[in-house]
């Protein structure tokens, strides 16, 4: 058994909401921040569109066995591209079957495989870059701080405790892990080796299971902490002590950072111009407190967790 970051469990479960057009309890702020995005490039109407559906079933051959604790999503996209055409079409037959059909898109990758994942996997790059990566830091310190609070758990108290408090549906009982919602059974002898745990912020509100031997189960789970991710978080001393340090402007954009924005977004906010958001922000960027991320024909700013870090200290 063992706990794995995988950036490929947040692309679907996060596509999948927004397509719902659900006004999400948790996810809502982020959502009305990025549907917007997506048509611009018709990731409403692309590759994915066809591939994950708002409910049912999504082709398992996304989501690739993480082969670390946190593969990137270039090592995880490198597996799907070399999914073999016999598992690609499998999975297809089973998405055909739930949805009474494949939609054009998926028939053409039915036909071409090896040729039309890699275009699968550019528009999940895509995807990426728009939905999730100016919220790659914060999420990422959410899954982590699950798994170091799920190993400790495991190690002073034994897998059978951590299972039973993982999920009100997951439970240990003495030599068997049982999952309520799961319509059918995990045998040993079908299920491949060992046992992957995948922490989600998306994923919910039950956990998702992923079969496909000889590659070991999935176990897809809410991770905890997922219900404050999106709450603000102000310094905890306001910007004064930051701004003897880093200048008053770059502590004031850095607190504007509370979502990903523009230069022109934040010009607007602040009364700076574009040319001086713009010098700064390269500094923030320099100094590894800022990442820069494509969104269509603008650029969008984030905070890194170095700068969410800075930003909740407390003065000794």
């Amino acid at each position: 058994m063992r706990f794995a970051v995988s950036p490929m469990w947040e692309v679907g479960p996060s596509l999948r909401l927004l397509r719902s057009g659900a006004a999400h309890p948790v996810h809502r702020r982020w959502a009305e921040q990025v549907r917007p995005r997506l048509a611009g490039p018709g990731l409403d109407r692309g590759w994915l569109a066809d591939l994950v559906p708002p409910s049912g079933y999504v082709p398992d051959f996304l989501n690739p066995a993480p082969a670390g604790p946190a593969p990137t999503l270039a090592e995880e996209l490198a597996r799907v591209r070399a999914t073999p055409p016999d598992r690609v079409r499998r999975d297809l037959d089973r998405l055909g079957r739930e949805r009474g059909g494949l939609g054009p898109r998926a028939q053409t990758l039915y036909a071409e495989p090896q040729a039309r994942l890699a275009r699968v996997t550019e528009e999940i790059e895509t995807y990426w870059e728009l939905a999730l990566a100016p919220y790659w830091a914060r999420i990422r310190a959410v899954l982590d701080a699950d798994v170091f609070h799920r190993a400790r758990q495991a190690a002073e108290h034994g897998a059978g405790h951590l299972f039973n408090d993982l999920h009100p549906s997951v439970s240990w009982d003495e030599d068997a892990l049982r999952l309520e919602r799961r319509s059918r059974p995990l045998p040993r002898e079908v299920a491949g080796a060992g046992l992957l745990l995948i922490p989600s912020v998306f994923t919910g509100p039950v956990p998702f299971t992923l079969l496909a031997p000889p590659e070991p189960p999935q176990l897809a789970y809410p991770a905890r902490g997922t219900g404050a991710l999106w709450e603000r978080h102000r310094p905890s001393t306001g910007t004064a002590a930051l701004a003897a340090v880093l200048g008053r402007t770059r502590a004031l954009l850095l607190t504007e950072l509370e979502t990903p924005a523009s230069t022109t977004e934040l010009a607007h906010r602040t009364g700076l111009s574009r040319a001086g958001v713009s010098q700064n922000l390269t500094a923030l960027r320099d100094a590894g407190l800022v990442s820069a991320h494509r969104a269509g024909r603008s650029v969008l700013y984030a905070r890194t967790s170095a700068a969410e870090a800075v930003l909740r200290a407390r003065p000794a």
